[in-house]
C-alpha cells in the first residue's frame, strides 16, 4: 500500500489527522518508533479530562509551536498568554517526520525553565471530545509529549486560569537534550523527512509568533544561523558544478562515488 502523505504539501489537516493516517505514515517512515495504541491515547485524553480544574466554559490549549500557525482543530478564540515554570526549546528529535535515522529533525517542547509566551486556543464546551481527540492523534502519536493542566496569564499577568499543554517527557525515546547549539542548527538547516523540512517548521513557528507580536529570542537567533548555514552549503553545492571545456556543465563530484 502507497504512503498516504498529508495533503496540501505536508499540512496536517483536521480530516488527515481524524482519519487515523497520521500514525499510519509515520509507522511505516519509522518503524522503530513505539506508536501509541488507540486505547493508550483514548486513556491519556480521559485521564486529561477527569482532571479539568474548569469546568462548563470550554477548555483552552496552550500553543508555543505548530499549534500557532496550524492548529487543525475547531477553535473559538486565540489570545497571548504566558506559562510561568516552562520554556519553548527544540528537545525533540524526529526520524519519521520532519528528519531521518541518519539526520533526525528537531521539534519544540516545553521544558521546565522560566516562561514561554505563546497563544491560548479556546475549544467550545460542545467541541471538547471532537476536537480534543483530533488534537491527541496529533501530538499523541507516541510518547514524546506529556499532556497537563498548567496555570496561563496574560501578557500583563493576568490570570487566565489553566490549558493543556504537551510538555516534553524526558524519559521518552525521542528526547534530546542539550546540544551545542551549532549542531542543532545544522540539524535544523538540513533534516528532512516524509512530513517537510525541519528549517520549514522553525521558520513557520517564528513567523506565526511574529504574527502575534511575539518576538522569540532563541528562535530568531535560530532562523537567522539556518538561514546562513543554508547559504553557505547552496554556494559550497555551486562551486561543485563545473563548466568543462565541452560546455556541458557536470558535477565536480569525485569519480566512482555514484552521485549522480
Amino acid at each position: 500500500m502507497a504512503d498516504r502523505a498529508p495533503p496540501g504539501g505536508y499540512t496536517l489537516t483536521r480530516d488527515y489527522l481524524r482519519s487515523g493516517a497520521l500514525s499510519d505514515f509515520i509507522r511505516r517512515n519509522n518503524p522503530a518508533m513505539r506508536m501509541l495504541s488507540d486505547v493508550e491515547r483514548r486513556d491519556n485524553l480521559d485521564a486529561i479530562l477527569a482532571a479539568r480544574p474548569e469546568r462548563g466554559q470550554g477548555v483552552k490549549v496552550f500553543a508555543y509551536g505548530s499549534l500557532i500557525w496550524n492548529p487543525a482543530i475547531h477553535i473559538t478564540a486565540r489570545h497571548i498568554a504566558r506559562v510561568q515554570g516552562w520554556r519553548r526549546d527544540f528537545c525533540l528529535a524526529t526520524q519519521g517526520g520532519r528528519g531521518t535515522a541518519e539526520n533526525p529533525g528537531m521539534l519544540l517542547g516545553l521544558q521546565q525553565g522560566d516562561d514561554c509566551v505563546g497563544a491560548v486556543l479556546h475549544v467550545a464546551e460542545h467541541a471538547i471530545e471532537e476536537e480534543l481527540d483530533i488534537l491527541w492523534r496529533r501530538e499523541m502519536v507516541a510518547d514524546g509529549y506529556i499532556p497537563r493542566w498548567v496555570k496561563v496569564e496574560s501578557p500583563d499577568g493576568a490570570a487566565l486560569g489553566h490549558a493543556i499543554a504537551f510538555t516534553i517527557n524526558p524519559e521518552g525515546p525521542s528526547y534530546c537534550g542539550p546540544m551545542p547549539e551549532a549542531d542543532l542548527v545544522h540539524r535544523l538547516a538540513t533534516a528532512r523527512g516524509a512530513l517537510g523540512s525541519a528549517a520549514e517548521y522553525l521558520f513557520n513557528t517564528r513567523d506565526g509568533l511574529r504574527a502575534l507580536g511575539i518576538i522569540d529570542p532563541l528562535l530568531e537567533r535560530l532562523a537567522m544561523q539556518v538561514t546562513a548555514l543554508q547559504a553557505s552549503l547552496e554556494s559550497t553545492s555551486d562551486r561543485r558544478v563545473d563548466t568543462r571545456p565541452t560546455g556541458k556543465r557536470v558535477s565536480a563530484q569525485t569519480p566512482g562515488t555514484g552521485i549522480a
